[in-house]
């Protein structure tokens, strides 16, 4: 792994959502197939189809968490502890670095519902949004969350 925030980054400036972009730039580090990564997060983008909840590149950085440390067996509580750690390790960084794990509190919106229909990717688009920034924030903490437990 390389660079991870970066590559999301442009995976995101490219028309990816910002789930799609945290977890397509891990899917081949975990022998994942990139189209299903990137099907199965599209409905993640906008904090979850638009909705503001929490946020496509958290939600994105804790499903590529998942394709290294989900518990196997359902019945195994102890291991759905730990990975349940782990995922509030990540997301409390994350909420650290960048005040919070919810969208409509990162891009600074009102309670409520949005529109479902996505913005046209625009150059004023991306200078209104943190988007490409959080996206970047979320790989790279998990890119050093993934080398802190290889020590």
């Amino acid at each position: 792994m390389t660079n991870k925030g970066e590559e999301a980054k442009q995976r995101f400036l490219s028309g990816q959502n910002c789930a799609q972009a945290v977890l397509g730039a891990f899917a081949k580090d975990f022998n994942f197939d990139e189209k299903t990564a990137l099907t199965l997060s599209a409905c993640f983008g906008g904090g979850l189809g638009r909705q503001r909840e929490v946020c496509g590149a958290v939600s994105g950085m804790c499903m590529a968490l998942a394709l290294k440390y989900a518990p196997q067996d359902p019945t195994d509580h102890a291991a759905k502890a730990a990975f349940y750690a782990r995922i509030q390790e990540v997301c409390n960084r994350f909420k650290e670095e960048n005040g919070s794990i919810i969208c409509r509190e990162l891009l600074a919106l009102p309670p409520g519902s949005s529109v479902p229909t996505p913005e046209k990717r625009t150059t004023a688009y991306y200078g209104t949004r943190p988007c490409p920034d959080k996206v970047k924030s979320a790989a790279a903490i998990l890119e050093a969350y993934l080398k802190e437990q290889e020590k």
